[in-house]
């Protein structure tokens, strides 16, 4: 079989026609042309997974960050909850998805940097399978203590659960989930033995810490502010490591008693790995346009809840960071998944 080979005239005329095709300027227009399909982005609605059932605390700020970048965006963000198995499921199918910035993520320091080390066959890498868009918001916790608890700050809690080791209980939104890991971290760092009762989410929990058959958690300001407010809990301490704007008056535990304890539960968006560069510096800065809207800052911080933005690169070095935190906790808790 003969092998053909362009002579040295068809070289030269190849040869001439793309110096001739630069030089008009038409490559460098397909190149523009190329871009500009990205500048374009998006041109119909984008599907924002959220790994939580509608209706609580997550959806609400997952809805809020969904209206502000529908506008910045000029296309509706629709929110798809999918709940349940930990975050798992939603997360797996946003790294399905196709990285073409109509799938997004609502991720969580759950789906990002506990799960590895409560599901060892986790299907989903939180690092290497997503690109990072932005953090969006942090939800610190607050320990608060059925008021017939004999202890009215933090140092006091420790001195009563030295005396009486096992017997104080610690209520959770379940096993392995950030309310029960704040707890272990808690008792660890304190050196303490506290009782943990895990429960099916934070509705029958809160039921039973107001009724006094549990004597802590460490859940949300979000759930717990009015019942803080009508002193049906009395809360002990904030587990971020500033005092929340909602509620200056409620000290940090750091500062209260247990120097270095830090729990500040964080959200961000995330795109399936592979979406472009530039259509995650877009959402970025919509993230950023929409985080400044003193309306939806106002609004979510009366539940505790503070509206913020990031870097691709901060958001995803925090997650780095967090990951072997919360893997020596979970060692340290024997936690395992429901």
């Amino acid at each position: 079989m003969s092998k053909t080979i362009a002579s040295p005239r068809r070289r030269s005329v190849a040869v001439s026609l793309t110096a001739g095709l630069v030089a008009s300027g038409f490559i460098s227009m397909l190149t523009v042309a190329a871009s500009t399909a990205h500048a374009a982005y998006p041109e119909r609605a984008v599907r924002l997974i959220v790994p939580f059932p509608a209706g609580g605390a997550a959806d609400m700020m997952a809805r809020s960050l969904a209206q502000k970048l529908s506008e910045q965006l000029g296309q509706q963000v629709v929110v798809d909850n999918r709940g349940g198995a930990g975050g798992t499921t939603a997360a797996e199918a946003a790294t399905a998805a196709n990285p073409d910035g109509y799938t997004l993520f609502f991720g969580t320091m759950g789906t990002q940097a506990i799960n590895p080390a409560l599901y060892p066959k986790l299907r989903y890498d939180p690092v290497k399978d997503f690109e990072y868009v932005s953090l969006t918001h942090t939800t610190p916790r607050v320990l608060v203590v059925h008021p017939s608890v004999d202890a009215k700050s933090v140092q006091e809690l420790i001195v009563l659960a030295k005396k009486n080791p096992g017997k104080l209980t610690y209520g959770s939104a379940g096993n392995g989930s950030s309310s029960h890991l704040s707890g272990a971290l808690f008792a660890s760092m304190a050196g303490v033995e506290m009782l943990h009762i895990p429960y099916k989410g934070s509705a029958p929990l809160l039921n039973d810490l107001i009724a006094g058959r549990l004597s802590m958690t460490f859940d949300s300001y979000a759930v717990y502010g009015e019942h803080i407010k009508s002193g049906k809990v009395r809360p002990l301490g904030v587990t971020s490591i500033t005092r929340i704007t909602s509620a200056p008056d409620i000290p940090t535990i750091s500062e209260s008693g247990l120097k270095g304890y830090d729990v500040s539960n964080w959200l961000g968006l995330l795109a399936p790995k592979g979406t472009s560069p530039e259509v995650v510096a877009r959402l970025n800065t919509a993230v950023v346009k929409a985080a400044s809207d003193k309306a939806m800052r106002d609004h979510l911080a009366a539940s505790g809840i503070e509206t913020t933005s990031s870097t691709p690169e901060a958001f995803k070095a925090l997650v780095v960071k967090e990951i072997p935190k919360w893997a020596e906790v979970v060692k340290k808790s024997g936690a395992t998944v429901d």
